[in-house]
């Protein structure tokens, strides 16, 4: 997993409240277990009509978005079925960061244990940015260390994230690298056993 410190990029809005795991990423493209190759079918059923052509009412097909890589939602994203390819296929598009009211707890957990840094921000603040990004311009500086996110008018907004979530984003330690930092610990308890 990539190590994350501090991440500045171009903000996309979508003020949408309860956004499911199958919107994010339809239940027919998960058939493959590699991590690569979802963002394609990144929010699938609202970029593309029945025949795979681009929509042109989706924001995110717009070319002042191409390459935003900071998401603005709205309350409870994630909510639905517990499916890893939905972080996957926000990482893969090119999305690094997820600032929202709230996720749902499931995809919250799988995000973050793939390097997708969620942040939690108030309504308030949520709408003010989402107008602000409204036309592809909008950029913001996230930064882990100091949990903190600057606009382009040098307004600072802090946020909370676990210890334990922040230490394994900015060290890029995913699960097994985290047990791995225990090699010696496992070694030495398999040798004694075999005694």
């Amino acid at each position: 997993m990539e190590a994350f410190k501090k991440h500045d990029g171009f903000a996309f809005p979508l003020n949408r409240t309860n956004v499911d795991t199958d919107q994010i990423i339809p239940k027919q493209f998960l058939k493959r277990i590699e991590r690569t190759g979802f963002g394609a079918y990144l929010f699938y059923n609202w970029r593309f009509d029945n025949e795979g052509k681009k929509r042109a009412d989706f924001d995110l097909n717009k070319k002042q978005f191409d390459g935003s890589s900071i998401l603005l939602a709205g309350e409870n994203f994630g909510c639905g079925s517990s499916r890893e390819h939905a972080p996957w296929s926000l990482l893969d598009y090119g999305f690094k960061v997820i600032i929202a009211p709230s996720f749902a707890d499931i995809f919250h957990n799988n995000a973050l244990k793939n390097g997708l840094l969620l942040i939690q921000m108030e309504e308030k603040q949520m709408l003010e940015w989402m107008k602000q990004a409204e036309d592809g311009t909008f950029k913001l500086s996230v930064d882990l260390e100091n949990q903190t996110i600057t606009d382009e008018e040098g307004t600072v907004v802090g946020f909370s994230i676990p210890a334990y979530h922040k230490e394994k984003l900015l060290n890029g330690w995913d699960d097994i690298a985290l047990t791995l930092q225990l090699k010696k610990k496992i070694e030495d308890y398999e040798n004694a056993r075999l005694v």
